[in-house]
């Protein structure tokens, strides 16, 4: 299955911690099967196993009980909505977006929703440091909550290393021809299928798309290729394909394993990813470290993460973003720039650089030293 959200954040900062500090010591509070995802612990790391689901009363006891008993003198919390009260020690915070807080707070009535936000104004208040994951990302959280900006601290995402190991060969080539049938020139978008992703617009831009190759009488063959979670929830997705008459040219692949989806990331003719809302957005960035060219909107976090290195569009306008993937195929010129741009752009991230300012922080929260602003990575 492809790995996307908190588990992937979690995974590389606890692997890129036990490479860089065998001093400190350890304790990963949860399920061990989540633990063993992580790989080989060094001896400073213990898994303390916790069952209890993280978001019920009981799993926040049995949390706060361990943090206790293992007198622990900093909590480092990965995702917002894991929310915690009463710590017995302080707690750094990473936030990666706004988006479910959002949305829980527009699906709540009157009382609960602002008794939710007030909530979670506290726990971010209370929080010695807040790992903000973009700008983008920590300006909404400066606005909705008015938490200072000298206590956010911008530490980006980077991409999964096995990205980086170069591009397909032949027996890769072969692997997905006969795996997936896959023989033909595509598209490719990679993510989840949720309604923020934006995939019935990027359907229609490229049934738009089919219409203006057949006038160009170029890529008669062409398809688009959707890889993510399943399609169950989100019916529409099926009901645009029919709609659009290109029911012979998308293909909805489901979840594949990161060694599989590089391949593909290598094989696309374009990356498409107009998504509406990321905190940070790490698919472009895949796709750039195997010379793909992106398209992706020019909205939230995402022109801070691709910079000059992807075209940009209104991921409202269907046919601006038609446009964008016509242009895209049709200028080899173009192709090239973006390649090298793109490669250029990812080396600006990297897990080592973050988890080193991330452990700057622990030290100073640990010994008490006050908050200092700073963003970080790609300035």
């Amino acid at each position: 299955m492809t790995e996307f959200g908190v588990g992937t954040y979690i995974r590389n900062i606890v692997r890129t911690l036990c490479r860089l500090d065998q001093e400190n010591e350890y304790f990963l509070i949860g399920p061990p099967a989540k633990v063993q995802e992580i790989g080989t612990l060094p001896a400073n790391f213990r898994n303390i196993p916790a069952e209890s689901p993280e978001r019920t009363f009981q799993g926040y006891r049995e949390f706060r009980t361990s943090l206790k008993r293992l007198k622990c003198d900093l909590v480092h919390i990965p995702n917002l909505f894991s929310v915690p009260r009463l710590m017995p020690c302080p707690y750094v915070m990473t936030v990666h977006d706004m988006l479910e807080h959002m949305s829980r707070a527009q699906q709540q009535t009157g009382f609960w929703s602002a008794w939710h936000m007030q909530m979670t104004r506290r726990v971010l208040r209370g929080a010695s440091r807040i790992f903000a994951v973009s700008k983008f990302t920590r300006t909404e959280i400066e606005k909705l909550f008015e938490i200072p900006s000298s206590r956010i601290e911008v530490v980006y995402n980077a991409i999964d290393e096995r990205f980086l190991h170069g591009h397909a060969s032949t027996a890769d080539r072969e692997l997905i021809e006969q795996r997936y049938q896959v023989n033909y020139p595509f598209l490719l978008y990679a993510g989840r299928v949720s309604p923020h992703k934006n995939v019935v617009r990027m359907i229609e831009a490229f049934s738009a798309l089919k219409t203006e190759l057949e006038r160009d009488q170029a890529y008669p063959d062409l398809k688009l290729i959707i890889i993510g979670d399943d399609l169950s929830g989100n019916p529409d997705l099926r009901r645009t394909v029919v709609r659009s008459g290109v029911q012979n040219d998308v293909r909805f692949l489901g979840f594949i394993p990161i060694e599989v989806l590089r391949i593909f990331y290598d094989l696309a003719k374009i990356f498409v990813f107009p998504s509406l809302y990321e905190g940070f957005g790490l698919p472009p960035l895949e796709a750039m470290a195997h010379g793909t060219p992106v398209v992706t909107s020019n909205a939230t976090s995402l022109p801070e993460v691709v910079g000059n290195a992807a075209v940009l569009v209104n991921p409202e306008n269907v046919f601006e973003i038609m446009r964008a993937l016509h242009r895209v195929l049709m200028d080899q010129a173009l192709r090239e720039r973006m390649k090298e741009r793109g490669y250029k752009q990812v080396t600006r991230f990297s897990w080592e650089s973050s988890v080193r300012r991330v452990l700057a922080a622990y030290r100073e929260v640990a010994q008490g030293a006050p908050a200092e602003s700073s963003s970080h990575a790609a300035d």
